[in-house]
């Protein structure tokens, strides 16, 4: 099949609604734009100038996902053009069982982690996670609930730039289960890793972001 081109400049997307500690995961399409659906089906039915259109209006969406989840600029472009060529190959599969943006999102994350799996990630064991090294180390008894810390008090882009910040193994599981909201036994099929596993990285997650968090103000704090 030929490749396919996506126009460079698409225009500004929808702002996102917020989630639980991170805005702009997955969209909401309560009101959808106008002439959504009808693009959505020429596309469907092979239309490339339909497909650029629906580009258009999610590339920057997507490769913000991506964006967060490998932290590499030039590695989220790529695996944006990968998610649209593997949307182009699939577009006709889509029955319409959920917003087509939160489709497109699905696909997307399947479409990064694979390229994860391809390099080889590791998550850190289980065993390494339970090791003892201290009162706050080890996972607490509330690990897999909201940390109430990191939500509502801290701005967008401090929390954005610390979550960039965590060991891979660490951000995917704090995106997928605080930001796009997977259960824990989804992330482990996802990921390869148990149900305990994905709860304790969480926890661990979130101590590191706490750490890191911090830093700012204990920096402020010396004279």
């Amino acid at each position: 099949m030929a490749t396919t081109e996506f126009p460079d400049d698409p225009p500004p997307a929808t702002p996102d609604r917020s989630e639980p500690a991170l805005a702009a995961a997955v969209p909401a399409e309560s009101v959808s734009a106008p002439g959504t659906d009808e693009v959505l089906l020429r596309a469907q039915g092979g239309d490339h100038h339909a497909f650029a259109e629906l580009y258009a209006r999610h590339k920057r969406r997507i490769f913000s996902l991506c964006l967060r989840m490998v932290g590499n600029s030039a590695e989220a472009e790529d695996l944006t053009q990968e998610a649209f060529l593997q949307l182009h190959r699939k577009i006709a599969t889509f029955r319409g069982d959920s917003a087509f943006s939160t489709w497109l999102h699905r696909l997307t994350i399947n479409v990064v982690l694979m390229q994860l799996r391809r390099k080889g990630l590791q998550l850190i064991s289980l065993d390494e996670v339970m090791d003892p090294g201290g009162p706050e180390d080890g996972p607490g008894r509330t690990f897999g609930a909201a940390d109430l810390t990191l939500s509502g008090t801290i701005d967008r882009l401090t929390l954005e730039h610390a979550v960039a910040d965590l060991p891979t193994g660490y951000r995917l599981i704090f995106l997928l289960h605080d930001v796009e909201g997977y259960e824990h036994n989804e992330i482990a099929t996802m990921l390869d890793c148990s149900v305990g596993n994905s709860k304790s990285q969480l926890h661990k997650a979130r101590l590191r972001l706490r750490e890191i968090l911090r830093r700012p103000a204990a920096e402020e704090a010396q004279p």
